[in-house]
């Protein structure tokens, strides 16, 4: 992987990956695991967090990007993760808006700060 970055990896509903896919960001590593799962209705929770955690574990992937939804249900395993990288991100879908305090992203940030930092 010299000389090259990091890939970005997607696990999210169809429309989701589509529009990810035709941005570009679709890649087989050598085993020819590809870099995103799309998550249908006979997706199985742990089929889910079989893929998020191989995610974690390649190296050649840095960022995971995930649909809020879909982090729900594996959350656990979200809340465990607590490296910079691979950063998880979760993404709203088209039919499922993003909802800030779901994100735990964001609520570790939050917890970093205090009022007080910002005056």
């Amino acid at each position: 992987m010299a000389g090259r970055g990091k890939l970005i990896a997607v696990i999210g509903d169809e429309d989701t990956c589509t529009g990810f896919l035709l941005g570009g960001i679709g890649e087989l590593n050598k085993n020819r695991k590809p870099n995103f799962l799309v998550v249908e209705k006979e997706t199985s929770i742990a089929e889910i967090e079989e893929t998020f955690k191989s995610f974690l574990t390649r190296n050649d992937i840095g960022i995971i990007l995930i649909n809020q939804f879909i982090a729900e249900m594996i959350r656990h395993a979200i809340d465990q993760h607590m490296d910079s990288i691979p950063a998880v991100l979760e993404i709203p879908s088209k039919e499922h808006p993003y909802d800030a305090s779901k994100d735990s992203i964001l609520r570790r940030a939050k917890g970093m700060f205090s009022a007080e930092d910002f005056r």
